[in-house]
């Protein structure tokens, strides 16, 4: 009985899913190939030469601390980019982030301008440093706060002003 249920149900669902909106909106439309050019996806122009460039060059000038990472400081997308933040939360600076997950430019970008192929990237006085790896081992190198203290202190100073 529980499985005559079972099958009547899931014949139901079917029955159901063939007369779903959507699945009559996906009949009813031709596929790419036989659509019309004014229907098929556009693609953005691809960006003036030396415009990533000039963004990443802006994001770094901006900030004394700088990291291209997936994600946000509040919301990181990946492990090596939260515990790039951690680390310098850690320190207590403050530091600037580009989202490379927003704009697919600046993510291959970054990495052309360092030649450095992975994601984070951090920046500390307009120099790179490296990604999650080299920031971990300036830390356990104790190489990480000599680099990072006069930046925290020059921000604690300007917040008291």
């Amino acid at each position: 009985m529980l499985a005559r249920v079972a099958i009547g149900s899931l014949a139901k669902a079917r029955q159901a899913a063939s007369l779903c909106p959507s699945a009559l909106l996906q009949r009813s439309f031709a596929t790419d190939a036989e659509s019309h050019d004014d229907f098929k996806p556009k693609h953005a122009a691809p960006a003036a030469a030396g415009s990533v460039e000039d963004q990443i060059k802006a994001s770094i000038a901006k900030d004394k601390v700088h990291v291209f990472m997936k994600g946000t400081p509040d919301a990181p997308q990946c492990g090596f980019s939260r515990m790039a933040c951690v680390v310098l939360n850690a320190y207590g600076v403050r530091f600037g982030a580009t989202n490379v997950l927003a704009d697919p430019a600046i993510r291959e970008g970054i990495k052309a301008f360092t030649s450095w192929p992975t994601i984070p990237q951090v920046f500390v006085n307009g120099e790179f440093i490296g990604g999650c790896d080299i920031l971990m081992g300036m830390h356990d190198k104790n190489e990480l706060e000599p680099l990072l203290e006069p930046i925290r202190k020059e921000q604690a100073a300007a917040a008291k002003k």
